[in-house]
């Protein structure tokens, strides 16, 4: 695997490296020794699949509050997703800042949000999948999120949104 981490300190991109043959090839998606030699702890507590019928399907911008906080390892299976992620660390110098990565079944990339970001995506087709690993059991309790279109944030979604949980639309403004 080779890892590039972000502007975003201790988010990483995460592409594979395919071994091929006539048969197509294998590559690793995941492995503690890698993930450790790069600072990250990656326990797995538990791994959900998202489909999403519809392009342009926005999820998020959601995450956990402490102390239930949880990283996660992000990967689509099938279709395409624009993810983005946003530092909430309030001590931290990029604090709100964010990036953003295309995630698709063809280039296999992975994403790894830290502990302290939130997380969202915006499918680019129809019919995506979206597979989490996530280090903290889900917490109902604890779960909050970013507004999508917070003027704060300034994050930039390519498409219209078609499909949107009601939750997700309404999370508060910051600065409201």
């Amino acid at each position: 695997m080779k890892f590039t981490e972000t502007a975003l300190k201790g988010a990483f991109i995460i592409d594979i490296e395919p071994h091929g043959d006539n048969r197509g090839f294998f590559a690793r998606i995941f492995c503690q020794h890698e993930f450790r030699d790069h600072g990250i702890e990656p326990p797995i507590a538990q791994c959900n699949l998202s489909y999403n019928t519809h392009k342009g399907t926005l999820r998020g911008v959601h995450f956990l509050i402490p102390p239930k906080a949880e990283a996660k390892l992000v990967r689509v299976s099938h279709g395409a997703v624009l993810d983005q992620i946003v530092d909430i660390r309030p001590d931290s110098p990029t604090y709100l800042q964010h990036i953003s990565v295309e995630l698709n079944a063809e280039n296999r990339r992975a994403i790894y949000v830290p502990e302290g970001f939130a997380h969202g995506f915006q499918t680019l087709e129809d019919d995506t999948e979206v597979l989490y690993w996530m280090s903290e059991f889900y917490e109902p309790k604890t779960g909050t999120g970013l507004r999508y279109n917070d003027p704060a944030l300034g994050l930039s979604w390519p498409l219209p949104v078609s499909e949107i949980s009601a939750q997700d639309a309404n999370w508060p403004l910051l600065n409201a």
